[in-house]
């Protein structure tokens, strides 16, 4: 059995595409980068929430971008272990 993150509800649900993920695949999502525009924009969506200052399309939008890295956070890691298994 390939090691796992911790079995959240996200985990549980990306766990059968990860065990299946080739080490091509693993190679390319580990070197996966955010593009300088999305990680600008990040930023200022997270300086905006501090501030109290988002709109709430802003906040919307800021809640895309957290739960789209959490999902490539999980994959990378399992892409990983997955290559350090190996």
């Amino acid at each position: 059995m390939t090691p796992s993150l911790e079995p959240t509800a996200l985990g549980r649900l990306l766990r059968p595409m990860s065990k299946s993920m080739s080490r091509e695949l693993a190679h390319e999502l580990v070197r996966l980068k955010v593009e300088e525009d999305t990680q600008q924009r990040y930023d200022y969506l997270a300086t905006g929430r501090r501030e109290g200052t988002l709109t709430p399309d802003e906040e919307a939008e800021l809640q895309d971008l957290v739960q789209v890295n959490s999902v490539l956070s999980m994959l990378k890691a399992e892409a990983r272990l997955l290559l350090a298994a190996a």
